[in-house]
């Protein structure tokens, strides 16, 4: 990359102590960001299932939803119910479009005087104008640009977070709060995208480095890249917006239909109402009916050949049914592991397909997701 191309990408607060650190740095959603550190993306993975791993997710977009009308707001963008979310309850969400494609997935926690929603960094410019567009009218849209984001990841994430703020380990999975950690104010929640228990952290900017500081000085933690994070998400069997999901699937055909409440489903007291809505309905009865067109599934090999992005899926005969959208070697399964699409008729647990990779088939079964267990914290 030419000298001119690094300095055209963004930085985050962290960005001189990744450099500190050793970090390898890759272009990634327009920001300069660590893909590793020394140890490498299989120690890193690894360190994160067993102990605790600090990520610097602070080029996702933050944004406040302001006023009292924000959730009913919010809801004729996104198929979800966020009327009855809890104050400091945390919910996943999805913007679609009018073919009920999905512009981008996000998360929304209600606090006690707005919405906190976060959304991916390559769709951030247009997430954050597409609420502008529809909401503004409605409540304040207001970016949180000054805010740094940090996640904290493993299931030693609680110890190491605890000793900045024992209140921490009274959250449960998928709910937040305000809490001063070692004195530095942050907006924190417990949840994150590696299937472990963790925590995403809200702070301001100019303490995003002491506070990494602090918590990479405790024993458990070590920093970790994006390659891990992609890993450590698809063995948990979450999306990558761009990759496994975009404006050509829906949620249905995504499996992310748990995402879409009763309440916002036909029969509901709040049905419908967002864009694409009888895209949606319709394929929802389809899944109901067993006549649904295709579905994104889980897919595993007992051979060692990795099965990468955009390998197609072929039946017994070789003709193509589907393609894989993100695989890796599982480090954790041991094993490889893909996301991808078949027709539904082909997406029971069990089916025999085979991927193309280098020309040679490589036989895949398909799974139940996640690869490996959930180690979420429900109390």
């Amino acid at each position: 990359m030419s000298a001119a191309e690094t300095t055209s990408l963004l930085k985050t607060p962290l960005h001189a102590l990744h450099l500190e650190l050793g970090a390898k740095m890759v272009p990634f959603g327009g920001y300069d960001m660590p893909v590793q550190y020394p140890s490498g993306v299989m120690a890193e993975h690894k360190h994160t299932r067993a102990a605790a791993g600090l990520f610097d997710v602070s080029h996702m977009g933050q944004v406040l939803l302001i006023g009292a009308g924000a959730d009913k707001a919010l809801e004729t963008l996104v198929p979800v119910d966020i009327v009855d979310l809890g104050v400091f309850k945390q919910r996943y969400a999805l913007f679609t479009d009018e073919q009920g494609g999905i512009l981008d997935d996000l998360m929304v926690c209600r606090r006690p005087d707005d919405l906190f929603v976060v959304v991916n960094a390559g769709c951030k410019a247009q997430d954050i104008a597409h609420m502008q567009k529809h909401l503004a009218d409605k409540c304040e849209v207001r970016p949180l640009p000054e805010q740094a984001l940090l996640a904290l990841q493993g299931p030693q994430a609680v110890t190491a977070l605890a000793r900045l703020n024992p209140d921490v380990a009274k959250l449960v999975f998928m709910t937040g709060g305000f809490f001063e950690l070692d004195g530095i104010p942050t907006f924190l929640t417990r949840s994150g995208y590696t299937g472990e228990d963790g925590f995403e952290i809200s702070v301001a900017a100019e303490h995003a480095v002491e506070l990494a500081r602090k918590l990479l000085a405790q024993p458990e933690v070590k920093p970790i890249g994006l390659g891990a994070r992609d890993s450590l998400r698809l063995e948990a069997g979450l999306c990558l917006y761009g990759h496994d999901i975009d404006t050509t699937t829906t949620p249905v055909e995504a499996s992310l239909t748990w995402a879409i409440q009763k309440v916002r489903r036909e029969g509901g007291a709040r049905h419908g109402g967002y864009p694409g809505a009888a895209v949606v309905d319709r394929q929802l009865a389809e899944m109901a009916a067993k006549t649904a067109k295709r579905k994104r599934v889980g897919l595993v090999s007992s051979e060692r050949m990795p099965v990468r992005e955009g390998a197609k899926l072929v039946d017994a005969a070789g003709t193509e049914i589907g393609v894989v959208t993100s695989g890796t070697l599982g480090p954790t399964v041991g094993k490889p592991v893909a996301l991808g699409y078949l027709p539904a008729a082909l997406s029971a647990v069990g089916t025999q397909v085979w991927a193309i990779v280098r020309d040679k088939r490589t036989p895949m079964t398909v799974s139940s997701m996640p690869f490996t267990p959930n180690n979420y914290f429900r109390g």
